[in-house]
This record gives C-alpha cells, sequence and structure tokens, in this order.
C-alpha cells in the first residue's frame, strides 16, 4: 500500500500538485484501501462476468424446461423407479433454484470499511474537528455503490463477505447437483451428446464420448465451495483489533472465482451439445407399468377399499415380470363400480405426470 501511496504522490508531483501530496492516504490505514477495493472488485467482476454466467444457464433451462414439459419420464427416488415426472420440470426445478439463490445474493449488502486506523477517525479529527467524519465516509463509500460499517476494527468484520461467499457456495452447489443429473441422463441416454468432429472420448475405446464438461465443471465447482468455506470460516474471525490472518486469505479471492467461471462456462459448453432422445424416456416408462400401483390404490383410498395400499403391493413387486396386461386383469377384477374401473384403465405410466403451476 506504501507502494502506491508513493507513486501517487510521485504523480502529483510530475502534475505540479506537491501541496497536495500529503493528502494522499491522509488519516488511513492500509485496510481502509483494501476492504473498500475488494469488495468492489467482488461487486463489479458479479455483475459483469459472474452473473451474467449464471444467467445464462438459467436461461437455457427455463428455455428447454419449457419445450420439454410435455416429455414424460420415468422417476428415480432412491435410485428406484418411481412415480412418473415430466423432463422439462426437471429442468425447471434447478431453473427455480438457481434463481431464489440470486434473489438472496441480491441481498447480501457489498460493506466498506472506510475509519482509519482503528476505526474511529482518529487522525481525521484530531486534524480537522469541525468536519463530520462520519458522514464524509458514508458519503464517500456510498458513492461507491457500497455500504459503510459504522463500527469497526482495523479491519472490516467480513460477515457479509462470508454470506456472499456462502451463497455463491449455494449456487455452486445446485450447479453441482445439476450436473451430476445431467451425467446420469447422459448415462440413460435421455440425452445424447452431439459428436463433435476430431474430440476424443477416450484415449483407449474410440467409440466412446464422455460427459467430461459436466465432470470438468463438477471439479472446478468442488474446488470453488472448497474455498468459499474457508474463506467464510476465516475471515470474521480476528484476534482483538486485527491480525495479518485475512491478508493472505484475501489475496485469493479470484481463485474460486475463477474456479467458477470454467465452471460456468464448462456448462454452458455441455448443455450446447446435448439434445433430447425421446424414446428412451418411452422405452423406460414401458419397462416400468409397476410404477402406476401409486395411482390406483390412491383412487382406491378415495372408494374406500379395503388395504389399498396391501392389494398394489403384492401386485406390483413382482420384478421385471409385471405388465399392463396384468394390471389390466387385476383392475377387472376388482369388485368396484365400472366406472371406478374405466378410470384406472386410463392410467398408463406415460399419462400419469401430474400438473404443474
Amino acid at each position: 500500500m506504501k507502494a502506491v501511496e508513493y507513486a501517487i504522490k510521485q504523480k502529483l508531483a510530475e502534475f505540479g500538485l506537491d501541496a497536495w501530496k500529503e493528502f494522499v492516504h491522509f488519516g488511513l490505514t492500509s485496510q481502509d484501501i483494501n476492504n473498500t477495493a475488494i469488495p468492489l472488485s467482488l461487486k463489479e467482476n458479479e455483475m459483469v462476468i459472474i452473473r451474467p454466467e449464471i444467467v445464462k444457464i438459467q436461461n437455457w433451462l427455463l428455455e428447454n424446461g419449457k419445450n420439454w414439459v410435455g416429455i414424460p419420464m420415468l422417476a428415480r427416488t432412491h435410485g428406484q423407479p418411481a412415480t412418473p415426472t415430466r423432463f422439462g420440470k426437471e429442468m425447471l426445478v434447478f431453473a427455480e433454484r438457481i434463481g431464489r439463490q440470486l434473489e438472496l445474493l441480491d441481498q447480501i449488502p457489498f460493506m466498506a470499511k472506510f475509519g482509519g486506523a482503528t476505526g474511529g477517525f482518529n487522525a481525521h479529527h484530531v486534524a480537522y474537528p469541525e468536519i463530520d467524519w462520519v458522514q464524509f465516509g458514508n458519503d464517500f463509500v456510498e458513492s461507491l455503490n457500497l455500504k459503510r460499517s459504522q463500527y469497526t476494527t482495523q479491519i472490516e468484520h467480513y460477515d457479509c463477505l462470508a454470506a456472499y461467499f456462502d451463497g455463491l457456495s449455494r449456487i455452486n452447489t445446485i450447479l453441482i447437483d445439476f450436473c451430476r443429473d445431467m451425467w446420469q441422463y447422459i448415462s440413460l441416454e435421455y440425452l445424447k451428446q452431439k459428436i463433435k468432429p476430431g474430440e476424443i472420448g477416450s484415449s483407449a475405446m474410440p467409440h466412446k464420448v464422455n460427459p467430461i464438461d459436466f465432470e470438468n465443471a463438477e471439479g472446478n465447482l468442488g474446488m470453488a465451495n472448497a474455498l468459499f468455506s474457508h474463506f467464510s470460516q476465516k475471515l470474521p474471525v480476528s484476534r482483538l483489533q486485527r491480525d495479518l490472518s485475512d491478508s493472505t486469505v484475501l489475496r485469493n479471492i479470484g481463485v474460486p472465482v475463477g474456479h467458477m467461471l470454467v465452471a460456468f462456462q464448462s456448462v454452458l459448453k455441455g448443455l450446447a451439445k446435448v439434445e433430447i432422445n425421446e424414446s428412451a424416456f418411452a422405452l423406460d416408462l414401458k419397462a416400468h407399468p409397476e410404477v402406476i400401483a401409486e395411482a390406483i390404490q390412491t383412487i382406491l383410498r378415495r372408494e374406500n377399499f379395503p388395504e389399498p395400499y396391501e392389494a398394489l403391493k403384492k401386485l406390483s413387486r413382482v420384478g421385471g415380470s409385471l405388465d399392463m396386461n396384468t394390471i389390466r386383469e387385476f383392475i377387472h377384477g376388482l369388485p368396484v363400480k365400472d366406472e371406478v374401473k374405466a378410470e384406472l384403465l386410463k392410467i398408463t405410466p406415460e399419462n400419469y405426470i401430474g400438473i404443474l403451476p
């Protein structure tokens, strides 16, 4: 910081402004500069670099989620076939999650420390007691679109900065979840990857097209979160009015942000390669007719049928031998009204997909 101070003083001298050079860094400590410049740089980085990439991913999810909302898909809870869902809805889940976290991120202020050696404008006040230095500090910091912490030690207390890093980590965690799901959808062949001429899938197996973009993104998001976790736990802790342990941490803020940027670009690269494979969805649903057992037993509950869950449990837990013909025979044999049987016979894995907002 002194080197910067001396460089500015030298420039003032070159411009014939020697009379003002001792007002460079007047009454300040290095953290008045660092704890203002760093949140300002983070805020500008988010708005100019990071957030636009997040929004690109969110927009892809929104657009394709709406386009694919009519595609029925076998859900898998605990990895097992479950009540059908819609593939588009699964994309909209991630769009909503990201949107919520961006809203929360917007509520976290970027705080600056600006108040002299130990936060009380001591040197300022003793030299010019007639000036309202608190108002001066507030006005200066707010001119940068930041907020000034009113009570500080030598450093900003970093609580809001920790909250900001935690907010970024939550977005990263959502995207790790998304990358793993996309990896699985590709593995299930619900999604195919466009072939890129000249791209190597495997060094040994020439047929492979690996989902490397989602894997790379997952790795970089994990790296970012590991560092953000340390930052948010370390920065708010300082001995008495200040120790230097925050300094080395603050110097590395760009590292997780860089990993985030690489990860977001990898996600977008991977998304540009995928295309829907509707036949795989249909085959999977056809192979698991047992997933409509929930629908049948729920309607039977409505009709006061005795122990409907147990009846459907006995029917559906037969491994791979169950088919729609067996289910229809079961329905025809139920002691219920014909209109109820007709209602039950209309249910298929393809149309048992619920409703959306």
